[in-house]
């Protein structure tokens, strides 16, 4: 029998010592709540705040419950409606198209190249249809920014980013959710840092900033806020900005704040493994790999390779014949949600046309969790897995003909 890899794709690494100990303070001290401050205190989340600025280069930082509730701030803050039109990848993960439909909006889809990042093309031919551009960099994979931007400046269309998965990635020397007027974060447990849920959201728009953390529920304790504005950039949005409740707690804020300083560090090591498989799949019969572009400062905490013009059966074979040796991936192609893995056609709310080229592409995206807690071994041996199951069944559609 073929050997099996035995690692587990969900496990994450442990918390570490230094967070845990934060933690335990704030848990000693009583006061989870971001507000609940003695005179004179900074606090966890406040602290947070100034840190992730720092990190990324931004004015404002806000912290929240998550990304999700960064993304539907992100639009409330930016004065998007009920019924406006708001345009955002096709290849996405579902809190993207629930953002937008969490504020009443309608989600516009764009395609997705092979390259897996946002169709330019198609967002031109879109950008009539709204001013509001959610950009999802989905999986890691950053397209062309200088582009998108020089496209949405000239059209009109203002770009939020969702970084759930490029933080700590960059387009050139520039940082992930440095190009549009807002982005967003998420450190849920399987992003690149871990609080279980959690968001960051930043800007450096004072306005835009303003109304986010009143948003977020400052109860006018905005005063107590790690990187937000000066007190009189919200004295002319404070009385008419709802409160939406969803801050971060400062227990969260201590468990992020040592991940956030090794940060850089958890990212080369990704990017080892990331890297590792994908020199082992290129050249795999039937296989298409990804390749990243020259300027894009990548984090491989996943990777996604293409079947494309398989049919359903090949690949569910493929798939299967890699899950009986250990090696866990997820299809993008499937008529019906499983898991994490839906489509844009999946999500009933948000009415949307066929895509024929887009559609061929979803098809056949089959994708990868890159735990670090994986060596770089393990990698090497579960990319020989899905080498050899995946060719195998290739070589049996050729024997087919």
């Amino acid at each position: 029998m073929s050997d099996v890899f035995t690692g587990n794709f969900t496990q994450q690494e442990s918390i570490s010592e230094e967070a845990i100990e934060a933690a335990v303070a704030v848990l000693r001290s009583g006061r989870l709540h971001r507000y609940n401050l003695t005179e004179g205190e900074v606090g966890e989340t406040s602290l947070l705040e100034r840190e992730f600025a720092a990190y990324v280069g931004a004015k404002y930082c806000l912290a929240v419950a998550s990304g999700g509730y960064a993304m539907g701030c992100a639009l409330r803050a930016m004065g998007v409606e009920p019924g406006d039109k708001v345009l955002t990848n096709a290849f996405t993960l579902a809190p993207v198209p629930g953002a937008i439909a969490s504020v009443g909006a309608v989600p516009v889809f764009v395609g997705v190249t092979e390259d897996l990042v946002i169709d330019l093309e198609d967002l031109k031919a879109k950008a009539d249809q709204a001013d509001v551009l959610m950009l999802s960099h989905m999986r890691g994979h950053i397209c062309d920014m200088e582009a998108l931007m020089a496209l949405c400046d000239a059209t009109g269309v203002r770009v939020v980013e969702d970084c759930a998965h490029t933080m700590g990635g960059a387009w050139k020397s520039t940082a992930s959710g440095r190009w549009g007027r807002m982005a967003c974060y998420s450190t849920q447990t399987y992003k690149h840092m871990n609080s279980g849920e959690g968001g960051l959201l930043i800007s450096d728009d004072p306005e835009l900033m303003a109304r986010a953390t009143m948003l977020s529920g400052s109860y006018m304790l905005y005063g107590r806020n790690g990187a937000v504005p000066e007190a009189e950039v919200f004295e002319a949005v404070k009385y008419d900005t709802p409160n939406v409740s969803g801050r971060m707690d400062h227990l969260r804020a201590a468990i992020l704040r040592p991940q956030l300083r090794n940060l850089d560090h958890q990212v080369a090591a990704w990017n080892v493994r990331h890297d590792v498989i994908l020199q082992e799949l290129r050249g795999t019969p039937g296989l298409t790999v990804v390749e990243r572009a020259e300027h894009e400062h990548y984090v491989g905490s996943s990777i996604q390779f293409l079947l494309l013009d398989w049919t359903e059966h090949d690949i569910h074979e493929a798939l299967a014949r890699c899950a009986a040796r250990g090696v866990e991936l997820k299809w993008f192609g499937g008529a019906e949600p499983v898991a994490f893995t839906s489509r844009y056609d999946s999500w009933r709310y948000a009415p949307s046309a066929p895509m024929p080229k887009t559609d061929r592409i979803l098809k056949g995206i089959v994708d990868m969790r890159i735990p670090l807690t994986f060596s770089v071994e393990d990698c090497a041996f579960i990319a020989q897995i899905i080498r050899a199951e995946v060719g195998a069944v290739f070589q049996g559609q050729k024997g087919t003909v």
